[in-house]
């Protein structure tokens, strides 16, 4: 039986690994690349976030028996954390570090409490009340990643 937990996990540190060289691209100032490190980077992100909001978080609030639980935080997070993305997007396109930065730091924090709530608190929740669905929880996932795949 698979962990969900141990799954999204690992898709963190996939998208903490390419938005960091994305960050390396922006110090440097190499902003073809890091035009095209962020912008794998923000798929790579979004496609986590939608395996949230589209498998994970219907499921679990539907076995917790209700939608105002940990998912309603976790997806306010969420738009937070793509707004603040987006500014960053423009800042890469307008070659202004500082504006990228200033974002940067912000979203740095939001996300270590973002990650530290989901992988201490609601993927262990969500392995133990969805033990059952594990499997076809993660199959889900990887389905997702495959379908990008085939699209690309």
């Amino acid at each position: 039986m698979q962990k969900i937990a141990t799954y999204l996990d690992q898709d963190h540190r996939r998208c903490d690994d390419q938005y960091a060289m994305a960050e390396s691209d922006v110090i440097l100032r190499h902003w073809d690349d890091a035009g095209s490190h962020f912008g794998t980077f923000l798929q790579m992100f979004e496609r986590h976030l939608e395996k949230e909001e589209r498998i994970l978080f219907p499921r679990l609030d539907h076995a917790l028996g209700n939608g105002y639980g940990p998912t309603v935080v976790m997806r306010s997070e969420h738009r937070q954390m793509r707004d603040m993305l987006a500014e960053m997007k423009t800042a890469i396109a307008s070659q202004d570090s500082d504006a990228f930065f200033d974002q940067a730091d912000t979203l740095r924090i939001l996300m270590r409490q973002h990650n530290l709530k989901e992988e201490g608190i609601l993927y262990p929740q969500a392995d133990y009340v969805l033990a059952m669905q594990a499997d076809a929880v993660v199959a889900s996932m990887e389905n997702m990643d495959q379908l990008e795949g085939s699209a690309a």
